[in-house]
């Protein structure tokens, strides 16, 4: 939806400091809520009172927070210690009392932070997506929640490591039902998310919002849509996901763009919790581990591109993850693309710093679509193996394109603080081609308007 020019703030983290040990924390019972629903939110601290104050992130004219609401002496933040599930290591703080129920109401759809702030200045962010009500004729930004919680080691498991660090003490299900440990408790919306969103909002194309757990609960999200907008880091789909995407792309005409590299790797599935559906995220990585393995196995959580039923995810991709980490500089392949429009760049130009530190590259011993420009196309060494990493735009019948950046920086080097990949001309490529890209997926189905040229065979790429 297009929107009004509200006034925005630059003061949404002053004098806040957010420790990675913060005696503040929290979570809401949602992910997302349509308009007008309400919110609750859990809240442990150290001590009362504790300040809520909520923001509209996205483009304010130069910053990118909107101070929608405060809410001032919240108490009620003592809560039991958190709850332990054996069976799938999984920790839970579903038994925690809410302490601020928000409604949502006259609240523009968007992505929005609640700032949970004590009287020492300790900070925590808690995420909350206010969900479009429609997608017709909009570019969807998706955020990637599952990707989130799978990384969040909030009571000392994720679905990467248990308390001693080890793979092997991991989570099989992580439940949304806790505070995120990471990225101030924002997850990766921060870093890898709100630079896209805010210049999405500022280019004042036709925008809806979504989490990828919507995605999972309604196979009817994306009727209508122009483009599906995944952001810097999208690693865990659903089936339910990627049936509804790749329908819509095939049969609707509606647009991809994968801004990060590694996406569509891990599959997973969606159950409910004591606070609702959609809040345990289930991946054993081994299928063999998944109890569905023996009754369904199709259905059971081995990597996308592995099991029974192998789907992988340059289906919807393009490219194919590889490795990490890489830290070299991204290589202009195909200068002459449209999407390089407005910029004076040639092949064999450099982008420091940008390939990295994921990668994904073409490689045409797996399903691939057709025909595929390569944009860039960039020496890597990885686990000593040299290869390469490949941005890529590929078109298909229904006149759907789909473009995949290949690497996990990409989002980085729209902003100059990016922690890597720092420079004008880095900002400059790629904020140009995802303008071109967005604007062109915004209209309707680019592959109409911009048919891919393939040019695969040409570099020499395919992994042999």
């Amino acid at each position: 939806m297009k929107r009004s020019e509200p006034v925005g703030t630059r003061a949404w983290t002053a004098g806040v400091s957010f420790a990675s040990s913060s005696p503040v924390v929290g979570f809401a019972d949602h992910a997302s809520v349509l308009p007008g629903d309400t919110v609750r939110l859990f809240i442990k601290a150290d001590a009362d009172p504790v300040t809520v104050t909520a923001f509209r992130m996205g483009w304010y004219g130069g910053t990118e927070a909107e101070l929608v609401a405060t809410y001032h002496d919240v108490t009620g933040t003592s809560q039991p210690p958190s709850e332990f599930i054996t069976a799938t290591r999984t920790v839970s703080d579903a038994n925690w009392h809410p302490s601020l129920t928000v409604s949502t109401a006259r609240w523009q759809p968007g992505d929005y932070l609640f700032l949970l702030t004590d009287a020492a200045g300790h900070g925590r962010w808690v995420p909350l997506t206010v969900r479009s009500t429609s997608t017709v004729g909009d570019i969807v930004l998706m955020n990637a929640d599952t990707t989130w919680q799978a990384y969040n080691a909030a009571g000392g498991y994720s679905l990467y490591h248990g308390p001693n660090g080890a793979y092997a003490t991991r989570s099989y299900a992580v439940s949304f039902d806790r505070p995120i440990d990471y990225g101030g408790g924002s997850g990766d919306f921060y870093g890898n998310e709100l630079p896209v969103v805010a210049l999405t909002e500022r280019l004042g194309l036709k925008v809806a919002y979504v989490t990828d757990t919507d995605l999972d609960a309604d196979p009817q999200l994306l009727d209508g849509a122009r483009a599906l907008v995944s952001l810097g880091h999208d690693e865990y789909w659903s089936q339910a996901m990627r049936s509804e995407v790749t329908h819509d792309r095939d049969a609707e005409g509606m647009n991809i763009a994968f801004l990060g590299a590694n996406a569509v790797y891990r599959h997973i599935r969606m159950a409910s919790t004591p606070l609702g559906p959609e809040r345990l995220e289930i991946d054993y990585k081994n299928g063999l581990l998944d109890p569905l393995d023996r009754s369904a196995p199709a259905s059971a959580t081995f990597q996308w591109r592995a099991g029974p039923d192998p789907r992988p995810e340059s289906v919807l991709t393009g490219a194919y993850y590889q490795c990490n980490p890489v830290d070299t500089s991204m290589v202009i392949s195909d200068p002459s693309s449209w999407l390089f429009g407005g910029l004076h760049v040639s092949a064999g130009g450099r982008l420091a710093g940008l390939a990295g530190a994921e990668y994904d590259e073409v490689d045409l011993a797996v399903p691939t679509p057709r025909p595929m420009e390569v944009l860039f196309h960039s020496p890597v060494t990885c686990d000593g193996q040299r290869a390469f990493q490949d941005s890529v735009y590929y078109t298909v019948p229904s006149g759907a394109a789909g473009f995949d950046s290949g690497t996990s920086a990409w989002v980085c080097g729209l902003t100059p603080p990016c922690n890597w990949g720092a420079s004008p001309l880095n900002q400059d490529v790629v904020t140009a081609v995802t303008v071109n890209l967005l604007r062109a997926f915004a209209a309707g189905p680019c592959g109409r308007e911009h048919p891919a040229l393939d040019n695969v065979a040409s570099l020499g790429t395919g992994k042999p």
